[in-house]
């Protein structure tokens, strides 16, 4: 066995993962509309970062293994931590249509930790590329059907993101990080967040720009019509994030939470 499968197979055995938080925020509330759930391998080990452990996982025929875990620790995180809103779930489409993934494994962990899944968001990313739409439209109408909402990571960053959406149907899609970037200097990457909000507005779909990292693009993106945002400006992934709701308790995001709605403001 190779060194980075051994130490797949030790980390899967020993459920050495880390689940960190990321906000998403509702700015025209002022309140957290859920968080997504990341996952990190053991700190110093060659599988720390997500993209290397996934890959690692792929290429050792773990893949499904390592999601259920991810999965399972996540929703357990979530509900110790009491946090507010959703939870978003990322879950690769190669996971959803392996031979020995079974119907039912997500609920029953919801059922097992007591999350509604009424508050749960599968979320699925164009990075991956999908040769079988049938099948993942049918699975993901699948966890439609058990009260799960669907979301659509990266749009923009594949070739059949357009036709991905129109078939899935999400009830959010995600503006990719590159569109997001320098968005108020680009004439362009405004025009295209436009597109695609019109077209979400007019299909009854949320929009979510991910990877707000200034004042500038989060002032932007505002200004264009998203009010659901993510993104370092608003908060980094943490194992234990504060919520909006606390905030007022720490100067730095009551000045943030006060930014996102000035009626938080205290009275004079």
């Amino acid at each position: 066995m190779s060194m980075p499968a051994a130490e797949l197979e030790r980390l899967l055995f020993q459920r050495d993962l880390h689940i960190l938080f990321q906000p998403i925020v509702n700015t025209t509330l002022g309140a957290e509309l859920g968080f997504e759930a990341l996952v990190r391998g053991p700190e110093g080990s060659g599988l720390h970062d997500a993209y290397t452990l996934f890959t690692a996982a792929q290429e050792n025929g773990q893949l499904l293994r390592l999601e259920m875990l991810c999965r399972e620790l996540a929703i357990q995180q979530f509900v110790l931590l009491g946090l507010p809103g959703k939870l978003f779930l990322n879950i690769s489409p190669m996971a959803l249509l392996d031979r020995h993934h079974h119907s039912g494994q997500t609920i029953r962990l919801l059922e097992q930790y007591g999350l509604d899944s009424r508050r749960v968001v599968i979320e699925l990313s164009e990075r991956y590329p999908m040769q079988d739409i049938s099948l993942l439209t049918l699975a993901t109408r699948h966890y439609a059907s058990m009260g799960l909402q669907i979301a659509m990571d990266d749009l923009g960053t594949g070739y059949s993101g357009l036709k991905l959406w129109s078939e899935l149907r999400p009830d959010y899609v995600k503006i990719d990080r590159h569109f997001v970037a320098g968005v108020h200097q680009d004439r362009i990457k405004r025009e295209f967040v436009r597109f695609i909000l019109g077209i979400a507005q007019r299909i009854g779909c949320q929009v979510i720009a991910e990877g707000v990292e200034t004042a500038a693009e989060y002032d932007t993106l505002k200004g264009l019509g998203i009010g659901l945002l993510q993104g370092y400006y608003l908060g980094r992934p943490e194992a234990s994030p504060p919520c909006l709701s606390t905030a007022l308790l720490q100067p730095s995001r009551r000045r943030k939470l006060l930014s996102l709605n000035p009626r938080y403001a205290e009275p004079a």
